[in-house]
């Protein structure tokens, strides 16, 4: 993916919602691609007035390659990547999408190969912040012991993304909307 970097306060925002396996999903984007990717009751959602107008238009490739993922035929996205934050942020984020599809890492793994190894807190902050989920994969960080730890859509969702991975299809049990 291209992550290209924010401009001036003058950009273009708009957004559309689509029907996922996990419920609506808002996809917004800032001036043609991608800066973000939200699940109804996301976890640092920003308010709804931020996504400017709605307008699909942006969104087709998007939407293409969502459903292509959720059908079980696309491993790995390729969009156009607008992600605002915090130097660190990014680079936690350019990490995430290093992380295979259908495996897994620990917070600590990813500090480790930030080569900042006492920062798996930072990193699962920086996950946590991450606003193009699923594409950018943060449901594929996990606890040291393997358990599932936080996630911006629910825990609920993140055992769910990453059951329908692991099995390479979305099976009945994950097919249901929220």
């Amino acid at each position: 993916m291209t992550t290209i970097p924010r401009t001036a306060d003058t950009a273009r925002v708009v957004h559309t919602v689509i029907d996922s396996p996990y419920g609506p999903l808002t996809l917004v984007a800032t001036d043609g691609a991608l800066s973000g990717l939200y699940m109804t009751e996301h976890r640092h959602r920003p308010p709804q007035e931020t996504f400017g107008v709605p307008d699909p238009g942006p969104f087709t490739e998007a939407a293409r390659q969502l459903g292509a993922y959720f059908d079980g035929e696309l491993t790995e996205f390729d969009l156009p990547l607008r992600m605002a934050g915090t130097p660190f942020q990014r680079e936690v984020w350019a990490e995430l999408e290093k992380i295979p599809y259908g495996e897994t890492r620990s917070y600590g793994e990813l500090a480790e190969a930030l080569g900042r190894p006492g920062a798996s807190r930072a990193v699962g902050l920086a996950n946590g912040r991450n606003p193009v989920s699923v594409i950018v994969p943060c449901h594929r960080v996990i606890g040291s012991t393997g358990s599932l730890t936080g996630y911006g859509g629910g825990l609920d969702r993140k055992q769910r993304l990453l059951a329908f991975e692991s099995a390479g299809t979305a099976g009945p049990e994950t097919a249901t909307l929220f």
